[in-house]
């Protein structure tokens, strides 16, 4: 019966292999063997052994730099490396470790703790390997779980506009000969078919995030066709300031339609957040700023969206990146910051927000910097 684990000892003296080899087999191991670092080298990408045995002292290529060309491919990067050594001084066993070992023996070596560091290796990638189909199942059940949220959300808001527009189609048939009550009609009824349109736009964008296609742009000119969309979406009753705090101009590896339209949406909201309101000033405020910071031990460019409207009720701010949960009571709303949300994790980013009712949210989009400089140019340094 075929061996279920395998083992690769790499070691230019054959009777050391054939000792190992004995011992191993004796448990039920398969055990493959090599005598020079090339060997090695090769058997490994073939064969794909659960741990790799390797003598440090071995001619022409030692094993040091065998770990090393292992660990740079990724075909053989997460197979653990047992070094066997005559080496017993701390600073030769931290020089292993530092070259991707996952262990070490010392000559002579123990054949009995030899076959209990074997299986102790065998048994992490084993725990490794179910973690990782575990969290891979947990990803699965959470995009389900999202999926029938979403389906749910789209067949109520789909139905409730059908209605609207099957209502409104009666009141065109019944006002046929009234001119005036027949245009009123006629102009909601595209209203409501308009934004029936939107919500299948949105979830077509929606099933296009896996093929995003991303490039090295300019964040400025990202940030000017934003707002140059939020202007026509939202009318000259906006007043738009710009507080742009980078030390010169950067370019980040994005998509720039996906990060604009992102930039955009949050801006809708903020806009709309003023019609809640008992007195909407003439002019309403939206300032969007430009900083990097360091979240989570990497620089990230964020950019933050900020109106002084109406706030968002503390019922909704903690489900109001959910698909259609809006504190707007007219139907058909409720995918901005879904779909903001969704194109920034999309992109190795995030977002978040911070509400006070009566003063005011603070959208923070956040995108990975990746920063390309000019050739001579110095990357940005991040700002508290």
């Amino acid at each position: 019966m075929k061996a279920k684990h395998k083992v690769l000892v790499v070691d230019d003296q054959k009777l050391n292999i054939r000792v190992l080899e004995r011992k191993l087999e004796q448990n039920g191991i398969r055990v493959f063997s090599a005598m020079s670092g090339a060997e090695g080298l090769r058997i490994a990408q073939e064969s794909k052994p659960h741990v790799i045995l390797l003598d440090i002292m071995m001619p022409e290529m030692d094993g040091l730099e065998v770990c090393r060309r292992l660990k740079e491919n990724p075909d053989t990067a997460e197979i653990p490396v047992v070094f066997i050594t005559a080496r017993s001084s701390k600073e030769g066993k931290i020089e292993g470790l530092n070259y991707g070992a996952a262990d070490y023996l010392t000559k002579p070596i123990d054949l009995d703790e030899t076959l209990a560091r074997v299986r102790t290796q065998i048994r992490i990638q084993e725990s490794h390997k179910e973690n990782l189909i575990l969290t891979k199942r947990l990803e699965e059940a959470r995009r389900q779980a999202a999926m029938v949220h979403l389906t749910e959300g789209i067949a109520h808001n789909l139905n409730n506009m059908l209605g609207v527009a099957t209502g409104y189609l009666d009141l065109v048939k019944a006002h046929i000969n009234k001119p005036e009550n027949l245009k009123s009609s006629c102009e909601k009824l595209d209203m409501a078919l308009k934004r029936i349109a939107k919500i299948v736009h949105e979830l077509t964008n929606i099933g296009q995030f896996d093929s995003v296609q991303t490039g090295v742009h300019s964040v400025e000119s990202i940030l000017e066709t934003a707002v140059t969309q939020l202007r026509d979406s939202v009318g000259e009753s906006a007043d738009i300031q710009v507080d742009n705090q980078l030390e010169g101009p950067v370019e980040i590896e994005t998509n720039p339609e996906l990060l604009a339209s992102a930039i955009e949406r949050v801006g809708q909201n903020a806009f709309e957040s003023y019609a809640r309101q008992t007195e909407t000033p003439p002019k309403r405020p939206i300032r969007i700023g430009l900083t990097i910071s360091e979240i989570d031990h990497l620089d990230m460019l964020c950019i933050s969206v900020s109106d002084q409207g109406s706030g968002i009720p503390d019922n909704i701010k903690e489900n109001v990146f959910d698909p259609f949960v809006s504190t707007e009571s007219t139907v058909g709303r409720g995918m901005g910051l879904t779909i903001a949300r969704h194109s920034l994790r999309n992109m190795g980013g995030d977002i978040d927000l911070q509400s006070e009712i009566g003063k005011g949210t603070t959208v923070r989009l956040m995108h990975p910097l990746r920063v390309v400089n000019d050739p001579g140019t110095s990357a940005p340094q991040p700002t508290a």
